[in-house]
């Protein structure tokens, strides 16, 4: 049985960000590679029902989405800098849906910690908006965190293990290329 999880183990004086933007691989493939994130876990947030499970989420009716909840050391990246790149990753102005993935579970959302996120999120978005760099609108919900379950072991670290399934070949590392080109200088050094 999994449990709720207000804050990733071991993350005690960091701050925790909690994204959904389409499948979690995607998301969580990406932020393991950024300096500054110290935990990724992979998880279902934004719905009414305890203690989900992966089948229950996908069938729409628990209201859960896929979501990545990231520990992170706000001295090295900001949070400001962690939304700047799952805007980067996903595209905002699809609803329910991130390319072939179709759904409520697939939603675009960040779920806040504090206010300071919360206009911190507001505020990217203004800018993006502003931008004019999506020719549609946006809708990505912001939303106050109320829970986090951590997904099934199997779906952690869910790319690094499966780099040859054909989902992670076709989806995930495109966007890990796309992300790791642009985001270079804020990659964490191996070795």
């Amino acid at each position: 049985m999994m449990q709720r999880q207000e804050e990733p183990a071991g993350t005690t004086g960091r701050e925790i960000a909690t994204l959904a933007g389409g499948c979690f691989w995607c998301l969580e493939a990406v932020y393991e590679q950024l300096q500054g994130i110290e935990k990724v876990v992979s998880g279902y947030s934004g719905g009414a029902r305890p203690n989900p499970t992966y089948e229950q989420v996908c069938s729409g009716a628990t209201g859960h989405a896929e979501v990545v909840q990231l520990a992170f050391d706000p001295s090295v990246i900001s949070y400001r800098d962690i939304l700047e790149v799952f805007f980067t990753i996903h595209d905002p102005t699809t609803l329910n849906r991130q390319g072939g993935d179709t759904g409520t579970q697939y939603r675009s959302a960040i779920f806040y910690h504090s206010p300071e996120q919360q206009t911190t999120a507001a505020q990217v978005i203004a800018e993006l908006k502003g931008a004019g760099l999506w020719d549609r609108p946006f809708v990505t919900e912001i939303t106050s965190f109320q829970a986090f379950y951590p997904a099934e072991e199997y779906h952690q670290q869910y790319f690094q293990r499966n780099p040859y399934q054909p989902y992670c070949r076709a989806v995930v590392a495109p966007k890990v290329a796309k992300f790791r080109k642009q985001y270079l200088s804020k990659l964490k050094k191996v070795g």
